[in-house]
């Protein structure tokens, strides 16, 4: 039974990652804006959008079902529920029992299937497009993502997030290859799910990336906004919580929390300044290369699980 201060630090850190999520679309932005040499939005910008949005009437397309107009509390609710159970200022879950890998997994599942769904479910040929183009990212680099968190399970002998963590950190895994090789296949699979250069262009309305959202306004299109900056948050803070738990507490103090918290923002900002880099130094790659691409990770994926069972 998760005590009140487990409970607390859980609604917490969930409420300090849904309100920072436009904060990190806008230095990205402005990151990348530095980078072309030109002025761009503030790094305030998606928060008055938000606010603007919330302001205007929500209108959905005659043919909407129930699942267009469900995504965007489903999708909100699963990350909520996804950022109560990452470890994010500390190396333990918030709450025991439900920092559980195949959990955490699910939730992004569920996500990823309502936002594909929705689009088919607007009746808008666009949005529809944007839909199977969801599910088909999702068929080709889940595998690789599931595949290499499921190669740090086995190595720590436990599927919860915060142990898993901890063995990796403290180096109580019996193969410190396979660890490095499955850091590096979920590194470039969550990369895929950054929605960044060379892959897609995330903020563009008109990219087939945000096509289901494409039939959304108002105050439903302001909390998708956000919600696809939260889950890139999270996405982040999920891969820092098993492979790079580094700063973060061991106890609910306030300072180790406090702590915690710095260490986790040190962390997003370095990987802003790479992610800015990385996006800005390549070109943008036609879809139906993806693929090949992708291959490549379940390759590194796939090598990691032969250095767990041969021991190396």
């Amino acid at each position: 039974m998760p005590t009140l201060t487990q409970v607390s630090l859980a609604f917490v850190q969930a409420l300090l990652l849904l309100a920072a999520a436009p904060l990190f679309s806008g230095i990205t932005r402005v990151m990348r804006a530095k980078m072309h040499t030109r002025r761009g939005p503030g790094v305030l910008q998606d928060y008055r959008d938000v606010i603007k949005l919330l302001r205007r009437q929500n209108l959905q397309p005659p043919a909407a079902g129930f699942a267009f107009r469900a995504m965007p509390t489903v999708m909100i609710a699963a990350l909520l529920t996804i950022a109560m159970a990452v470890p994010v200022l500390t190396r333990a879950v918030p709450i025991p029992g439900l920092g559980d890998l195949i959990t955490v997994i699910y939730l992004f599942a569920i996500v990823r299937f309502f936002f594909s769904l929705s689009g088919l479910d607007s009746g808008s040929s666009f949005a529809g497009i944007g839909g199977s183009r969801e599910l088909t990212l999702g068929v080709l680099v889940e595998p690789t993502l599931v595949l290499s968190l499921m190669v740090c399970a086995l190595l720590a002998g436990t599927t919860d997030i915060g142990a898993m963590g901890e063995a990796i950190a403290t180096g109580h895994v019996r193969s410190a290859g396979a660890v490095l090789l499955a850091g590096a296949a979920a590194i470039f699979a969550c990369y895929f799910e950054l929605g960044k250069l060379p892959y897609d262009m995330a903020e563009a309305e008109q990219e087939l990336q945000e096509g289901p959202l494409s039939e959304y306004s108002g105050p439903s299109l302001a909390l998708l906004k956000v919600a696809m900056g939260f889950k890139q948050l999270l996405i982040l803070a999920f891969v820092f919580a098993i492979f790079a738990p580094f700063g973060s507490s061991s106890d609910t103090s306030l300072l180790g929390l406090s702590i915690g918290l710095v260490a986790f923002v040190a962390k997003i900002g370095v990987v802003a300044v790479v992610l800015g880099v990385v996006e800005n130094s390549v070109a943008r790659a036609r879809f139906r290369l993806t693929p090949r691409h992708s291959w490549f990770g379940l390759g590194i994926a796939s090598l990691a699980f032969v250095f767990y069972i041969s021991g190396l």
